[in-house]
């Protein structure tokens, strides 16, 4: 199977760099799980699908909040993130498991009940053809709810990283309709794609709240987290040597210093949630 090159990140570097920061990212994103699987409406045993499952603390937060009787299946293209999801299963649990797959173009034998993603499906070369495909993962009726990150002035906690480390080394532009977290900042530009791909009873529900960097972490720990999982700020920073990585690592402390609210650093984030359903027919 042919790999594009978004694809082969994800499944090498990005997704391992993602596992070796795999406690904290889930700590600062954790406040998003609550309404994300609210609006799955999880009213009966379902067999849920979720895209981008990383290292499945999601699925897992699924499998205690969906009906008894449910049945929870995680897919990363990453085998380092998938590698860690299978290690935090219960011996014997078979409600839940995690396989390697790029559900953008992967078929589906059994469709289930529902699909989830937690900043999963920005990230597809092809968006119209990865949409169509999510359509024959989802049984007809079935519900789904995707999150995606909102505008970048809305989400400083990542963003103020970028421009930190954008005055100390050069970084490359953004395309902003490129793969990437602020693909779909523009919310209607998803609900176009979904309208196209079949879904019907398209939803538009936001989220604002404040994220825990890096989970509850002082702001020279955050500060470090941040520069080494987000994007490949550490790899450039690193091409420019230790006193540019210093530097970064001084100011953003600085600015992380200012949202220090009692037991770590938290600072505001926007994130659409998009549902929707496959039609019955």
């Amino acid at each position: 199977m042919h790999k594009d090159t978004t694809t082969l990140d994800w499944s090498t570097a990005r997704g391992e760099q993602w596992c070796a920061q795999l406690s904290g990212m889930e700590a600062t994103l954790t406040p998003i799980d609550a309404p994300l699987l609210r609006a799955l409406q999880l009213d009966a045993p379902v067999t849920i699908a979720e895209v981008g499952c990383g290292g499945g603390g999601t699925a897992l937060g699924l499998l205690r909040r969906a009906p008894p009787g449910s049945l929870v299946h995680g897919f990363d293209i990453s085998p380092a993130l998938i590698e860690r999801a299978q290690t935090r299963r219960q011996p014997g649990e078979r409600a839940i498991a995690f396989t390697t797959a790029d559900m953008a173009v992967a078929t589906c034998e059994q469709p289930y009940d529902r699909l989830v993603s937690r900043f999963g499906v920005m990230f597809f070369a092809d968006p119209p053809a990865a949409f169509a495909n999510l359509l024959r993962w989802l049984a007809p009726g079935g519900r789904f709810a995707f999150a995606v990150w909102g505008p970048p002035s809305e989400n400083p906690w990542m963003t103020c990283a970028r421009e930190v480390v954008a005055r100390i080394v050069e970084l490359p532009h953004t395309d902003p309709n490129a793969p990437g977290p602020f693909r779909y900042a523009d919310a209607d530009t998803l609900l176009a794609l979904l309208a196209r791909a079949g879904f019907t009873g398209l939803e538009l529900h936001t989220w604002r709240g404040s994220l825990p960097v890096g989970g509850r972490l002082p702001p020279a720990d955050a500060a470090r987290f941040t520069l080494a999982a987000f994007a490949n700020f550490a790899e450039h920073l690193a091409r420019a040597g230790d006193d540019a990585l210093n530097a970064a690592q001084r100011a953003l402390t600085a600015r992380f210093s200012r949202h220090l609210q009692g037991d770590g650093v938290h600072m505001d984030a926007h994130v659409h949630i998009v549902t929707g359903a496959r039609p019955r027919s």
